[in-house]
């Protein structure tokens, strides 16, 4: 690995840690990063799971006081989000990588246009009444499809998070965003825990983006949140886009 090459990793794990905080998908910073400079689509994605686990862990610790008196909800919620991991990860180590680099333009896709609706995702959860809101199976079953999705691709599920919960609890938003970054840590580290011992991963890349990430949660939730959203969401956008290119070219 070239130096300009660990520099751009580095930048891209700091700016993914952040963004993961503060909206999430910012596997959709690291994983086109990676697949530029020649890493299989695979590979990118395990070693996004595996070097991004950090990163989420801190951002979830920075919303440590949005979730006080809310361990037994975290817990209910962390047991789908585990079990939908390791499902995802089953998905993406049984079907062949051909069957991967096809479907991941379109996830990729998919993602791009949460991240772009995600405001008005957001308003329409401000405006909805709470009395409607409840939790229930139905919630428990969605956050373990998000965690299959997390499992085997992780771009964006923070925002499917944030959607589907919105829609079926009554908590403030900043309540929801800290589900989000505890249940994504969840995540990755089941997945990245599997992905570790029995997939192909680069391991210097897991090194620079654990470390570049950790650095992101941490400023992701002290100061994201001061940024402007559109400046955030343009670039995740513009990147996801560039990506979906380079993958179908």
């Amino acid at each position: 690995m070239l130096w300009w090459e660990g520099a751009l990793i580095a930048v891209a794990g700091l700016w993914a840690g952040a963004i993961n905080t503060v909206v999430g998908s910012g596997t959709l910073v690291t994983f086109p990063v990676l697949v530029a400079l020649g890493h299989p689509p695979v590979t990118a994605t395990t070693s996004n799971a595996v070097g991004l686990i950090t990163g989420t862990i801190t951002g979830a610790y920075g919303y440590r006081h949005e979730l006080a008196g809310q361990a037994r909800r975290v817990a209910r919620y962390a047991v789908p989000s585990f079990f939908g991991a390791i499902g995802g990860t089953a998905l993406l180590l049984s079907l062949p990588r051909t069957a991967f680099e096809v479907i991941v333009p379109g996830l990729v896709a998919l993602s791009v246009v949460l991240v772009a609706l995600q405001p008005l995702a957001a308003k329409r959860l401000r405006t909805r009444d709470p009395a409607k809101r409840r939790s229930g199976p139905l919630l428990y079953f969605l956050i373990f499809l998000v965690g299959v999705y997390g499992g085997y691709f992780t771009a964006a599920q923070g925002i499917m998070l944030v959607g589907v919960m919105g829609l079926l609890l009554a908590d403030s938003l900043q309540r929801l965003n800290a589900f989000k970054n505890t249940l994504t840590a969840v995540v990755n580290i089941v997945a990245g825990a599997i992905y570790a011992f029995i997939a192909p991963i680069s391991w210097p890349v897991v090194g620079i983006l654990a470390a570049s990430s950790t650095l992101g949660g941490l400023l992701g939730a002290k100061v994201g949140r001061k940024l402007p959203p559109t400046v955030l969401r343009g670039t995740v956008v513009v990147i996801g886009v560039a990506a979906v290119v380079r993958l179908l070219v």
